[in-house]
Parts: structure tokens; C-alpha cells; sequence
């Protein structure tokens, strides 16, 4: 399946591949007015990865320039990455391995769109592999660490495609996506698979399949969404929304991969930024968005987080407006029940005065 080209409906959904540079198959001769009237208004509102959006400076796309050497234009790599005609190598399927790929230039796009290539197989069974694929948009690069071969205690977003359960005790199914915003003050607990700074996370089967597998991220005024296209389907599906996120501009695109014990080949076919079309209020475009520092805007805490079956969250102590609505309850039993007692009251007091 090609990955050439893109074509959106409704922002997330269908996902034809066409020529480079192209939405894919456009319409036709025959094609009614009414619906090129609303093929051209979603594209409008929507990245359809016309060549325009796309920000070849922050992408790695076929061929890759530089195979062989311990470098290529605009990209950075280091550990055990391999540059091949095809794919980058961030770790081979071997046991104790780190790598990473790093943009070399700083992204100042405010609203942006990452489509990311990738491939996750190697040799071992089921739970006898690992460790996974990290995505970064970092103030930091070429930092190597325990963090998916990156370091801890980052400074801005990261995406963890994590197929090994180190937690013997959760219940959540593996391979497993999830997202964390640092601000440099969080540390990722891998004994517990991060789950206690997540945000948000879904399953999603992506190791050793026989056809392509994609992710894509968006980020455009203050809410991130993550989608998956895994069952070579031409298909968008939904992985994580959430909204509040803010992020600076000027931070770098990265991918990096670890084995430990377990191991498997972890590769990045191709990385796509695409700019996001996005009008800002006046007071927005006067904020240095440089400044800005990694944070998150929750009804509760990554840490009230607690597993379901399905690898969801049910929210742990009640917080935000649902506190608000359960003193509202409170309040309304309290003036019920004094109601009641008073109609009570009065009914006693008017059969005493019968005995008199």
C-alpha cells in the first residue's frame, strides 16, 4: 500500500493512496456539483497532504539521502539506528539495544500533523518481545536515556507504542499506545508501563503484521488526537483525543526504540509533518509561543487513573464539575429532607393539639 498520498473526510476517516503530492483519486468528469462543492470545502478545512502542507524540512521520506553514513541531511542518529534503502532501523532484534532519529531543525508551526511509517516484528511469541516505539516532540534531542532508548524527565510530548506488559498485574492488552505531556518534572515508571503519568491510551495490534501499519497525530488549537490505520483498510480509526494540551513551538520531532531482555526489530519507513491551516484570535498571535510550558488542562490527575478491562480509564476521586454537581445533589437532599420534616413537624403538632 502506498503512503504517497492522502485524502481526508470529516478530518479523520478514509485514507486513499495516490500520486505524490496528490489527495489521491480526485473526482471525475461526471461527478455531481453538490458533491465537488463539498469535496472542496473539506479540503479547505482539512490536511489532505497536498504538497503544500507538507514541511519537507521537519519529514523523512523515500529515498533517504545519506545511506551508509553516520548522518543524513536534516535527520540525526545515533545507538544502534541503521539507515537502509528502505527503512530506518532504530534497534535490530537483538537483546540490549538503543537507537533514535532526531529532526535537526526546530518546528515553529503552532498547528501541525505528524503521519508516521512504521514497522514493529521480529522473531519472539507472544509477551517474549520488546520493548517498543517512542515518538517525541522534545525541547531535548539526542539525549539517550531508559525512557523507549530516550531520557526521562523530557520537556514536551512524547507517544509510547509499548509492546511488552512489565505490570504483571494490569489488565490492560498489549501492544498498547499511550501519551504523556512533561514538563520536565514527571518521571515514566516502565515497571508500571507509564501508566501513571498517561493520559490517555487505547490498544492496538501493530506487531508483526503482513501489511503496513500507520499512525498519525494532530495537534491544532490545544487538542491532540491520535489515530491508527492497522488493518490495511485504508481506514482511520480513533486511539486518543484529548483537549487542554498546551505545547511551545521551537521543540524537535524524534523517534527512538529499546530492548532489553526481549527484543524486536523497531522501524520508522517514514516520518510526515504536515502544517495545519488554522486561524488564531489576535491574543494568540501576540503570545511568544516559545515561552510556553508543557502542560495539560484535567478534570483530574494522570495519577486518579485506574485500569478497566478495556484498557480505559475510569476516573478515580471525583473532581472539577462533578464535585460541583454533587454538592448540588447534596444541597437539594438537604433541602428535601428539611422540607419532609418540617410537613412532619407541623402534622405532629396539629395531633397533640387533638389531646388537648
Amino acid at each position: 500500500m502506498a503512503a504517497e498520498g492522502w485524502f481526508w473526510r470529516w478530518g479523520w476517516g478514509w485514507r486513499y493512496p495516490g500520486k505524490p503530492g496528490l489527495p489521491g483519486p480526485g473526482p471525475g468528469p461526471t461527478t455531481p456539483l453538490f458533491l465537488l462543492l463539498f469535496l472542496g470545502r473539506v479540503a479547505a478545512d482539512i490536511t489532505d497532504g497536498n504538497s503544500e502542507h507538507l514541511k519537507r524540512e521537519h519529514s523523512l521520506i523515500k529515498p533517504y539521502q545519506g545511506v551508509g553514513s553516520s548522518s543524513m541531511p536534516l535527520w540525526d542518529f545515533q545507538g544502534s539506528t541503521i539507515l537502509t534503502s528502505q527503512y530506518v532501523r532504530l534497534t535490530p532484534d537483538e537483546r540490549s539495544k538503543e537507537g533514535s532519529i532526531w529532526n535537526h531543525q526546530p518546528c515553529f508551526l503552532k498547528d501541525w500533523e505528524m503521519h508516521v511509517h512504521f514497522r514493529v516484528h521480529g522473531a519472539g511469541k507472544k509477551n517474549l518481545h520488546g520493548d517498543g516505539i517512542a515518538l517525541w516532540y522534545t525541547r531535548d534531542r539526542l539525549v539517550p536515556g531508559p525512557v523507549f532508548g530516550s531520557k526521562d524527565n523530557f520537556h514536551g510530548l512524547a507517544i509510547f507504542l509499548d509492546t511488552y506488559p512489565n505490570d504483571e498485574s494490569t489488565e490492560r492488552v498489549f501492544p498498547y499506545i499511550s501519551v504523556m505531556v512533561n514538563n520536565g518534572s514527571l518521571s515514566y515508571d516502565h515497571s508500571k508501563d507509564g501508566r501513571w503519568t498517561e493520559l490517555a491510551g487505547c490498544t492496538a495490534d501493530f506487531r508483526n503484521r503482513d501489511h503496513d501499519t500507520f499512525l498519525a497525530v494532530r495537534y491544532s488549537r490545544g487538542r491532540l488526537t491520535v489515530m491508527t490505520d492497522l488493518e490495511d483498510k485504508n481506514e482511520w480509526k480513533n486511539c486518543i483525543d484529548i483537549t487542554g494540551v498546551r505545547l511551545p513551538t521551537g521543540y524537535y520531532f524524534g523517534a527512538s526504540a529499546g530492548t532489553g531482555d526481549l527484543s524486536d526489530n523497531h522501524d520508522i519507513i517514514s516520518l510526515k509533518l504536515f502544517q495545519l491551516m488554522v486561524e488564531h484570535t489576535p491574543d494568540e498571535e501576540n503570545i511568544d509561543w516559545t515561552k510556553i510550558e508543557p502542560s495539560v488542562s484535567l478534570l483530574k490527575s494522570p495519577k486518579d487513573n485506574v485500569d478497566d478491562p478495556t484498557g480505559n480509564f475510569r476516573g478515580g476521586p471525583l473532581t472539577g464539575w462533578r464535585v460541583f454537581l454533587l454538592l448540588l445533589c447534596a444541597l437539594l437532599g438537604i433541602v428535601v429532607c428539611a422540607v419532609v420534616g418540617a410537613v412532619v413537624f407541623q402534622k405532629r403538632q396539629d395531633r397533640n393539639k387533638r389531646f388537648y
